[in-house]
């Protein structure tokens, strides 16, 4: 009896390491179905964000770095007006564009927030990546709000912390 109650548990705790989560069930922003004309807005105040990602940090040394998950939340904190995107850019330390997330201008509800997530196996940024946004809102609308969360785990040890935008124009 001794043997079946340990074999049971032995199970269930590998049965509880699984990750169960696919990749797809997770939510991807469809930047095309957010799409919004403009160009007919009028009394729109225009802004410029910037927001530092690490992607990578150094660790002991400068010649040993840890990956890091990053998530930039696109926050509206109007609670009665939509603002819009014009530009979602990510940049690596050396300036360089590595994606362009916004195609065509794109629509964010009131208090609604939108999430980038740039995964931990993606170094493309290095240590000194940023995002720059480009946002309109109809006047006397707060302005959004840019964040990022950078985590990791190894093992039973955690990393995170968060970084706020600042607007430079």
């Amino acid at each position: 009896m001794k043997k079946i109650v340990l074999l049971l548990c032995i199970a269930f705790s590998f049965y509880g390491c699984e990750n169960n989560i696919s990749e797809d069930e997770f939510e991807r922003i469809n930047w095309n179905a957010r799409a919004a004309d403009v160009s007919g807005l009028d009394s729109l105040e225009v802004g410029k964000s910037y927001l530092s990602i690490y992607s990578q940090i150094y660790s002991l040394s400068q010649h040993k770095k840890y990956n890091l998950t990053a998530m930039a939340s696109l926050r509206n904190t109007s609670e009665t007006d939509t603002i819009y995107l014009l530009k979602a850019d990510y940049h690596g330390t050396h300036g360089e564009i590595i994606k362009q997330y916004i195609e065509k201008p794109v629509y964010l509800l009131p208090m609604e927030t939108l999430d980038i997530v740039i995964e931990e196996s993606d170094v493309s940024g290095g240590t000194g990546s940023n995002f720059i946004f480009d946002w309109i809102t109809p006047k006397d609308c707060s302005e959004p709000i840019f964040e990022a969360v950078m985590s990791s785990t190894v093992g039973s040890q955690g990393l995170s912390f968060t970084t706020q935008s600042k607007r430079i124009n």
